[in-house]
């Protein structure tokens, strides 16, 4: 590399590429070495690329780099903390910890050196004290072979330790290591030498009191294709109740198209009777626009197999009390309540009556499908041959 090289100017290209290069982790040297340049001028793309981001996402509940360097200003005066807390609308605690975060003696202050500190400290994700420290995970991973719990761990390795604060550890990190299965620093046949013997945390809060359904199959296994609402004939249902819950009709709303479809199920909830209703339904569709029903955890659904059998809809599970799982069934539910109020006597309302709401939701426009309604696109999906391998 000849000398002229080590001062050339940059373009703009060059500059964002270095940018680019340095956020993938790239070292400085390798950097240089590349774009014929010094390490000083990579270390300025660097700092410059770094108050752009800054400036660009700063928020007011975090020190901007302008106000670092009016903290360095004041250093440079002599000025307490209050008086530069004044002088940029901070409170005096926050310009001392600063100074103190960033370096041992006042008068060092730099603000470039404190925001890189902040940037480094902000990265995300950060590692795992476990995983950073081998040492303490021996001693955690023996402590559970041993049979003791994360609290004795915790205490213990206080007690042992008293001067060395890295080898301190929460017993709440220990009992993350173990279940969450993303940190992946202890190994989870390790939870198998807890007290309860549990493989997965056990929640804590709401009771689910309802009986479990039989060979559910839930939610998380369900096709992605469900999700982004790429391929019709996928539908969400719901049971909308009546007066003091003693009535009740079900609900269904294609995914893509937003249609409803409703069915009157009197003051019976048995689950016999809710799949009968549910299959008249959906045996007016052709097989391309019937392939999957996704509902909560309500026992009138607890003859899933047989529905299944009879319509060829697979029907996945809702997690207990996650009604955003079935956000186009909720909204439609509410819509629902304009016609049928809270306090209705559901049983009331006859068949005709309630395909007459269904006609009315059905041609109603939807920002969500370009003004279009949910009755013009299921005459679409209506008109079109199904695919070979639906």
């Amino acid at each position: 590399m000849d000398s002229k090289g080590l001062f050339r100017w940059l373009r703009p290209d060059e500059r964002e590429l270095i940018a680019a290069r340095l956020a993938e982790g790239v070292s400085l040297k390798g950097l240089a070495e590349q774009f014929g340049c010094s390490g000083a001028t990579i270390a300025r793309v660097r700092d410059e690329a770094l108050m752009l981001r800054r400036r660009a996402d700063h928020s007011r509940l975090r020190l901007s780099f302008e106000e670092r360097e009016r903290i360095c200003v004041g250093v440079v005066l002599g000025e307490s903390d209050s008086e530069i807390a004044r002088a940029i609308g901070r409170h005096r605690s926050t310009v001392g910890r600063e100074i103190k975060r960033t370096c041992q003696e006042r008068w060092r202050y730099r603000p470039l050196s404190a925001e890189r500190r902040r940037a480094e400290r902000a990265r995300r994700p950060k590692p795992g004290k476990l995983v950073s420290n081998p040492r303490l995970l021996t001693a955690v991973e023996q402590g559970l072979l041993g049979c003791w719990s994360p609290e004795q761990i915790s205490a213990r390795l206080k007690r042992e330790f008293p001067d060395d604060r890295g080898m301190r550890i929460s017993h709440e990190t220990i009992y993350r290591a173990l279940y969450v299965q993303s940190r992946g620093e202890l190994r989870r046949q390790l939870s198998s030498q807890l007290r309860t013997g549990r493989g997965k945390r056990k929640a804590r809060g709401r009771v689910e009191m309802r009986g479990r359904i039989p060979d559910m199959v839930s939610i998380s296994q369900r096709p992605p294709e469900v999700e982004d609402r790429a391929v019709p004939g996928h539908w969400e249902g719901d049971l909308l109740l009546g007066a003091q819950g003693r009535s009740q009709i079900a609900t269904l709303v294609e995914r893509q198209t937003r249609y409803v479809m409703l069915a009157q199920l009197g003051r019976d909830r048995t689950t016999g009777h809710v799949i009968e209703a549910l299959r008249q339904q959906i045996q007016t569709l052709p097989a391309h626009l019937t392939r999957s029903l996704t509902w909560d955890q309500g026992r009138e659904l607890a003859a899933h197999k047989t529905f299944t059998v009879q319509t060829g809809l697979q029907v996945y599970f809702c997690d207990p009390h996650s009604p955003w799982q079935r956000g186009s069934n909720e909204n439609t539910n509410g819509l629902l309540r304009q016609y049928l109020p809270k306090g209705t006597d559901l049983a009331s309302t006859s068949q005709l009556e309630l395909e007459e709401i269904a006609r009315q939701l059905n041609g109603r426009p939807r920002k969500t499908l370009d003004w279009m309604t949910p009755a013009e696109k299921i005459a679409e999906l209506l008109a079109t041959s199904p695919s070979p391998d639906a």
